[in-house]
């Protein structure tokens, strides 16, 4: 499913979740008047931003962070979604930021004074405990009555993690110690499984290498990657797989190989699962477009 969901958390802030599930690419489009700063956050997955009518075009990437600011000139929000790509963004008035770090703009490096009526881009990572939040916004099963005001606490969450400049996940005063361990102990896992995507760990092993316990491994995976820790690895396997192919370099065996399918018609069954067509009829309409 492909869904869209737009928040007005107060006057000037607003908060847009997109989610594809689908296996298609999703576009939006939405008019953002002058004056709004936007922040993008990248869950997972990849999307690109479209300006001008397509001359010009930015990336999204996974885990990281787009800010972007125009005080001349409106930025229309033209967004590509990809396939399995969680993203969350919010719209806040620069009127409204000032008040928000009033005492503090000097730090704010869009703020400075030589800044203020200049263009602003900046990526960055997202961190681990700005994870959270966003996986938070994205899994919330509060009332329907207490939504804006729960939403409304983690969209000012996640600007204060934004600029917290001294951000240390190991330094024991940090009210997210036990879940940013758990992150990244999360992504740890999912760095283990692609590694060894050929021949992976039982869900049990991989638990006990990153250190964390089965059902937290499970809960946690599914919370950041918005799927099971083996339907996520057949996704990354058939992808890896797919772009073997489009090398040019690897025939079907060994391409099945290197996912880790032994039998050439384990691989086919799966990639046919995958993509709706098998890697040779694939690889022939590759070569016919050639």
């Amino acid at each position: 499913m492909s869904s869209f969901e737009e928040i007005k958390i107060e006057q000037d802030f607003t908060l847009l979740r997109f989610q594809n599930d689908t296996k298609t690419m999703e576009r939006f489009e939405k008019q953002v008047k002058t004056g709004l700063i936007q922040f993008h956050f990248n869950v997972k997955g990849k999307a690109k931003f479209i300006f001008n009518q397509g001359t010009y075009a930015l990336d999204l990437n996974e885990e990281k962070s787009l800010l972007l600011y125009n005080p001349q000139k409106e930025l229309p929000l033209h967004l590509e979604v990809s396939p399995k790509t969680w993203i969350i963004s919010v719209l806040i008035s620069i009127k409204k930021f000032h008040a928000l770090f009033s005492n503090e703009a000097e730090l704010i490096p869009f703020l400075s004074q030589e800044n203020l009526d200049k263009k602003y881009y900046g990526e960055e990572d997202i961190s681990p405990s700005m994870a959270i939040v966003l996986n938070q916004i994205f899994h919330y099963n509060q009332n329907s009555s207490i939504k804006n005001l729960y939403l409304k606490g983690k969209g000012y969450e996640l600007m204060s993690l934004y600029f917290n400049q001294n951000e240390d996940p190991n330094a024991e005063h940090c009210p997210f110690l036990i879940d940013e361990e758990n992150v990244l102990k999360i992504k740890k896992a999912k760095e283990v499984i692609i590694e060894n995507m050929a021949e992976p760990p039982s869900l049990q092993e991989l638990a006990d290498k990153v250190g964390l316990t089965l059902k937290k491994l499970k809960v946690g995976f599914k919370q950041i990657y918005g799927d099971s820790v083996y339907s996520f690895l057949f996704d990354y396997k058939m992808e890896y797989a797919r772009k073997m192919l489009d090398s040019g370099s690897y025939n079907v065996n060994e391409v099945g190989l290197k996912v880790g399918y032994s039998t050439s018609s384990h691989f086919i069954a799966a990639f046919k699962k995958k993509f709706g067509t098998t890697p040779k009829k694939y690889l022939m309409n590759l070569n016919l477009n050639v």
